[in-house]
């Protein structure tokens, strides 16, 4: 733990603004979910500093949108290298604030570096359009330019991956973007920016504002100044902020929560099916906007089915998710830890099985939950319809497909999904019948930086990532010229 402490000493700490990092009085404690102590204390940013960064992204903004493409492209491009570089780095940061497994943390840093690659090879590829309008009396030009000041807020649980997934698209363009990472993983969003800096992005274009108080910096909102916001987190969040954002005609972009299906038809494989279920459900212990959420399986292979996830969950080790060898670390806190168990509790109080679900003795005092098999699920418990964030597998039954495919719609949410079946051309009708923004056939893994990322319902609004990701930072100006 020596070597850990060394090394969060010298990660940045204070506020990010004007491409120096500030130190405040008021600071706000990161907890170690794997033994419960304060990792760091953090600078708190004020209404005041909060004001200060919009004031340099709204003086910046010109100069950075009128920055070549090529040259703004290069900046993103030295990121990524030097993101690389950081992996060993990076990786103990994550697992110490956040409490993922070192395994998970290493594969985020690879997948959150990867948006400034594939974005520094978009910012060079923004295209316009050039035509005669019908009538044959005017030529219409249409050209994409950065939308502006950005406001970026991030979740706790992909620290790097949901910031590079707004911070790149959005320095692509030619925005400028305030960031508020969540209370909970600060220090990694701090990490990037001092990447950034060194990677040689100007001073103003980009500002990261850890607070102790959210809405010190969603106050922003209400500044007619900025002109994008962007949001991964909560339903009930989110939506309460767009409505704020609403107030300007802000253009927004939402990733709200999920409720994932993860329908195994009975001509699955069940073998890869259950072997599916560690990417789609264990990653990161379950604290997955995508993972799946209720395993809806085909009644006749229930029983198989249970059997081969309880032995998959009895091969991961629980621990300190700093130390080697670990592959499924604590909760991200309290909070988190007492929302499963109500879940499982209330599920089982109501009439689930829990056929796996044990933690070692041993553990030090963090946050764990033990990876956990439930079935027969009654629909009056609370798990059958919500979130749960946490390695539990809760499966269901059905014998049709169309009562799986109703059961997987009878949601508000519609972020992802997951469907098996060795019959492709039977996969993919589910596929496309399922109300989501996103499904895997035959996988558990799903997020891609070149592919679009969102959902559909309550589950967001927009794309991040792929082709789709950079438009959320542009707007489409029309210019009409005689002939």
């Amino acid at each position: 733990m020596t070597d850990l402490r060394e090394f969060i000493a010298s990660v940045p700490k204070g506020i990010f603004f004007g491409g120096q990092f500030h130190d405040r009085e008021e600071t706000f404690d990161v907890i170690n979910p794997s033994d419960g102590s304060v990792l760091a204390k953090v600078a708190s940013a004020s209404e005041e500093d909060a004001a200060e960064a919009l004031n340099l992204s709204v003086g910046t903004q010109a100069a950075w949108a009128a920055t070549p493409a090529r040259e703004r492209g290069e900046i993103l491009r030295r990121a990524f290298e030097l993101l690389i570089d950081a992996t060993p780095h990076l990786t103990l940061l994550m697992s110490a604030e956040l409490g993922r497994a070192l395994p998970d943390s290493r594969a985020e840093v690879t997948y959150g570096a990867e948006f400034f690659r594939w974005f520094s090879e978009e910012a060079v590829r923004i295209r316009g359009d050039y035509r005669h309008n019908p009538a044959g009396n005017a030529r219409t030009i249409e050209i994409k330019q950065p939308v502006g000041p950005s406001l970026a807020i991030t979740p706790w649980n992909f620290p790097l991956a949901m910031g590079a997934r707004k911070i790149a698209p959005a320095l692509a363009a030619g925005c400028t973007i305030i960031v508020k990472p969540a209370s909970k993983t600060p220090l990694t969003m701090l990490y990037l920016a001092k990447i950034l800096q060194e990677a040689g992005l100007p001073e103003g274009v980009l500002a990261v504002l850890p607070t102790a108080k959210s809405s010190r910096i969603s106050a922003l909102l209400d500044d007619p100044r900025l002109r994008k916001f962007t949001f991964t987190g909560s339903t009930e969040v989110g939506q309460a902020l767009a409505a704020q954002a609403a107030g300007h005609s802000l253009k927004t972009s939402l990733e709200l929560g999920g409720n994932a299906p993860y329908i195994v038809l009975e001509d699955a494989d069940l073998p890869t099916a259950i072997d599916a279920m560690v990417t789609a459900k264990m990653r990161g212990a379950g604290q997955v906007c995508i993972a799946a959420n209720r395993f809806l399986v085909h009644s006749s292979i229930k029983d198989e089915f249970i059997a081969g996830c309880v032995e998959k969950l009895k091969e991961f080790t629980i621990g300190n998710a700093t130390e080697e060898g670990v592959t499924v670390g604590p909760l991200s806190g309290e909070d988190q830890l007492e929302i499963v168990n109500t879940l499982v509790s209330d599920a089982v109080a109501k009439g689930a099985t829990k056929h796996f679900g044990e933690l070692p003795e041993g553990l030090e005092p963090g946050f764990y939950y033990p990876p956990s098999v439930l079935s027969d699920i009654p629909a009056e418990a609370a798990i059958a319809s919500s979130e749960i964030f946490g390695p539990v597998i809760a499966v269901t039954t059905f014998d049709t497909d169309e009562e799986a495919i109703r059961m997987a719609n009878d949601t508000p949410f519609g972020l992802a999904a997951y469907v098996f079946s060795e019959n492709l051309t039977r996969a993919l009708s589910t596929a496309e019948a399922i109300e989501a923004g996103m499904v895997a056939i035959n996988k558990g893994a799903l997020s891609d930086p070149a592919a679009p990322f969102g959902g559909v319902k309550e589950s967001g609004l927009g794309r991040e990532g792929g082709f789709q990701g950079i438009e959320e930072f542009l707007e489409t100006k029309f210019i009409s010229l005689p002939l």
